[in-house]
């Protein structure tokens, strides 16, 4: 159930979405901790996510579906004005100015990881399509598939923040300040995506 719960974390972080150019922006601009802890709070909701999966929490699904509209609005300008807040940011010059904003960063993609409740949808589709509801009978069943989902998710975000780590030392002031500029447009337009799919 771990090595399950490893894999399905893994395939559900991979692909890149507002989450992602968060943490490639962080881990460019303030170095490999910094995007790596941003992950952290995204593989964290990730987890939690699985566990309402996982554990049959219907009411607390029930109740995150029914309010997905308001969900959306707030992650959805929340996205804009962090797109907005990293348009107009400057390259750090310094590591320890990212250490100050550790916890805020793994905060905010926390909170907007939580804001898609669409992504419990996900967690029970893939649990009921590879028969895991049935399989996580028990407590410790269930346990060990929403530690493995954690593990797997946060194995995506070292990954992620280790390879573009490695480009973070190539780039200049002015290439980082480009990266803020670029990072900041396309979170504000994932986030314009998401207010404009809550108006349909």
């Amino acid at each position: 159930m771990f090595l399950k719960g490893v894999l399905i974390g893994f395939s559900i972080a991979a692909p890149v979405g507002p989450i992602g150019v968060l943490c490639i922006r962080r881990t460019l601009s303030d170095g490999r901790l910094a995007g790596l802890v941003a992950g952290l709070g995204a593989a964290t909701a990730d987890a939690v996510y699985g566990g309402v999966a996982g554990f049959g929490l219907t009411a607390i699904s029930g109740l995150l579906i029914g309010h997905a509209g308001w969900l959306r609005v707030l992650g959805g300008g929340f996205l804009c004005y962090l797109g907005a807040r990293t348009f107009l940011a400057e390259a750090a010059d310094q590591e320890a100015t990212a250490s100050r904003g550790l916890l805020g960063g793994y905060v905010s993609t926390f909170f907007l990881t939580l804001a898609n409740p669409m992504t419990i949808l996900s967690f029970g589709a893939i649990f009921a399509g590879l028969g895991l509801v049935a399989a996580t009978g028990t407590y410790a069943a269930a346990t060990a598939l929403v530690a493995g989902v954690f593990t797997g998710s946060a194995l995506w975000w070292l990954t992620l923040s280790l390879g573009v780590g490695t480009l973070r030392g190539r780039l200049t002031p002015k290439a980082l300040r480009w990266v803020n500029r670029v990072a900041g447009v396309v979170i504000t337009a994932f986030g314009l995506v998401v207010l404009a799919a809550w108006r349909r």
